[in-house]
């Protein structure tokens, strides 16, 4: 796409921790932006980037070339395009971004039945990335698109992974469920050990000193372990939504026959920090699983 060609128009339908700064960045990159949320207050300041903020996803979707579904898991992405549907047209670019898992099969369907070309396009990154443009975006699509998305995509994210020539084939979904195993594991290994330094009487801030400059270390390492060590749990992606996505890989694991001791274990924490009442705190609260209260 060249600097003369016209952007294409881009509906936005979810506006939460990742669609807001993705429909705000789009529009900052000269992309017409149509905005839609369930919650119509949350995508209301996007009014100041120039998003049209839609009062539903079938108004958001007029005249939209390209349709991104940002949303928590696939139930409220297909929920969003069902709503979106009397005013989508043929040939219509759907791109899915959230974490579905298996989910991605009936979103494909829906879109083979509506006649629209589907994009399996999960992200990896949380509020911060998202805000400064610098989300990696796992793509699953047709050749022939490419060349439209690929300038969407530059607005939002620091680098784009093509990973398959068909979203149908759900390979981005499948490659998203793998990171988050990753995602899982370093989340909880951080956790854990800053809660038995409590419990051991050790200075946490010792164990994220010896960590800290050598082959253990890592930007995910410092973030987490600062969110503990503060107590402050801002959240950029929730222990909630962590639960969420630790079942996802276990039911895909399933299906495949693998087993998954560690997600399993993983799952159960996020579950009970959940029943502490940390789930709207960001991910980094699993640690309050280690403790009875």
């Amino acid at each position: 796409m060249t600097s003369t060609t016209p952007k294409p128009t881009v509906a936005v339908l979810g506006t939460g921790i990742i669609g807001f700064p993705v429909a705000r960045n789009l529009a900052q990159a000269g992309f017409p932006v149509r905005a839609w949320n369930r919650t119509r207050a949350k995508a209301e300041p996007l009014a100041e980037h120039g998003v049209h903020v839609a009062d539903t996803a079938a108004e958001a979707v007029e005249n939209a070339s390209v349709v991104l579904t940002v949303v928590k898991d696939g139930p409220a992405a297909l929920e969003a395009v069902t709503a979106a549907a009397p005013s989508l047209a043929e040939g219509t670019v759907w791109v899915q971004m959230s974490t579905v898992g298996d989910a991605v099969e009936s979103l494909a369907a829906f879109a083979r039945d509506h006649s629209l070309v589907f994009v399996d396009a999960p992200v990896q990154g949380t509020r911060q990335p998202a805000e400064q443009g610098q989300l990696v975006v796992m793509a699953a699509a047709a050749p022939e698109v490419r060349d439209t998305l690929a300038p969407l995509f530059d607005a939002i994210g620091k680098r784009t992974l093509w990973v398959a020539d068909d979203g149908e084939s759900g390979a981005a979904s499948r490659l998203k469920l793998v990171l988050n195993t990753w995602v899982i594991a370093l989340t909880h290994g951080v956790g854990e050990a800053l809660a038995l330094a409590q419990g051991l009487g050790v200075d946490p801030r010792h164990f994220v000193e010896v960590v800290s400059g050598g082959p253990m270390d890592s930007g995910y390492f410092q973030g987490k372990s600062a969110a503990v060590l503060s107590g402050d749990y801002t959240t950029s992606f929730s222990v909630d939504n962590a639960a969420k996505d630790a079942g996802l890989v276990l039911d895909a694991a399933r299906r495949a026959g693998i087993r998954m001791d560690v997600v399993e274990a993983g799952h159960a924490r996020f579950l009970r920090a959940c029943e502490l009442g940390h789930g709207d705190k960001d991910m980094a609260a699993g640690y309050f699983a280690s403790f009875d209260k």
